[in-house]
């Protein structure tokens, strides 16, 4: 099977739910290092504050999302982020590759 990011992200209905999904992502792998929020948010060099917003509602700006990533050696989980597409045929690839056919409607 063929790992797109772009489908993964599709399976979530909103922004804000792969937001919280990530929060809790990030939650639980604070968790397996055994760090409290205190601890991941200084490491980080991140307020409190901004940490428990972050874990809680998933709320928080890319620079802090790429410290807290950073602290928890997590930077190469950004290299997919809009990464050029992956197809599964080379009929995928050219299908995709056809530009889109302008309708005029007068």
């Amino acid at each position: 099977m063929d790992f797109n990011v772009c489908s993964m992200i599709d399976a979530f209905e909103t922004p804000l739910s792969v937001a919280q999904a990530v929060a809790s992502r990030v939650k639980q792998r604070r968790l397996a290092l055994r760090l409290t929020q205190v601890e991941l948010a200084q490491k980080a060099g991140i307020p409190l504050a901004t940490y428990r917003l972050f874990e809680t509602k998933g709320q928080i700006a890319f620079s802090g999302l790429l410290q807290i990533a950073f602290a928890l050696d997590c930077m190469s989980d950004f290299d997919a982020l809009f990464a050029s597409q992956s197809w599964a045929t080379m009929d995928d690839m050219l299908a995709q590759a056809k530009p889109a056919k302008r309708v005029r409607h007068d």
